[in-house]
């Protein structure tokens, strides 16, 4: 399922104009990205939680040169699912 799915099941399940759904799902992914650009955990529960995960520099290598290069610290979204999402995966149907 991609973003415009989403917004189609949204408009079909609460039946409201399909301006409306993008308007929604699009706000609600900016949430979630505005609050880990911030630092904070994103938990829905029942779902799972996003968080951001620190990792620091490191010197690595360039794979035609072998050249030694310098990887700057970066931050990454992380994303664990939560045991009501793991439970619905993992049922026999």
């Amino acid at each position: 399922m991609n973003k415009s799915d989403l917004v189609k099941a949204l408009m079909e399940s609460a039946q409201i104009p399909i301006n409306q759904a993008e308007t929604v799902v699009t706000r609600f992914f900016d949430s979630i990205t505005r609050s880990l650009a911030e630092g904070t955990r994103v938990e829905i529960r029942g779902f799972g939680s996003f968080a951001v995960r620190e990792h620091g520099g490191y010197v690595g290598r360039n794979p035609r040169t072998g050249e030694p290069i310098d990887v700057p610290p970066k931050r990454l979204p992380y994303f664990r699912a939560g045991k009501e999402l793991k439970e619905r995966t993992n049922a026999q149907s």
